[in-house]
């Protein structure tokens, strides 16, 4: 009965407070920000130190390098967004306000069920990431 509670209390939407959009904001991710790999994304974030727990913003992108269609490109996006949508409750338990980056690195087009399996495992690394650094700098 508690998981379902839990579930109807979960704010599905990605709305454009949550979206990253802001040059300044994107320009101080990529320049400070750490990252790590998980194929087939790079996950790029900064936490941000002068707000306490809130809202993060995401940044979804594909290289056009890599996936030379538009078509592709948009696809592989709306697949990125919709599986962050549906998993943001693994960052949003209890962590600081931060801007991620998910970069897509791959040069194919992969199912939706793959690329979410993949952003649940880059979310659960990346809060363990946050997590262990608050407790260092505490």
């Amino acid at each position: 009965m508690l998981h379902a509670i839990q579930v109807l209390a979960m704010n599905y939407r990605l709305p454009k407070t949550e979206r990253l959009h802001a040059d300044k904001l994107i320009k101080e991710l990529f320049s400070e920000g750490s990252s790590f790999f998980l194929y087939p994304f790079k996950i790029q974030f900064f936490v941000k130190k002068e707000q306490g727990i809130g809202t993060s913003q995401v940044l979804f992108s594909v290289s056009k390098k890599k996936i030379k269609r538009a078509v592709g490109r948009n696809l592989i996006k709306r697949r990125m967004r919709e599986a962050y949508r549906l998993n943001k409750s693994v960052l949003l338990d209890g962590s600081p306000a931060m801007s991620i980056g998910l970069i897509y690195v791959s040069s194919d087009l992969m199912e939706y069920s793959q690329i979410q399996l993949k952003i649940q495992q880059a979310f659960k690394k990346l809060a363990t990431l946050v997590k262990e650094n608050q407790i260092d700098h505490e």
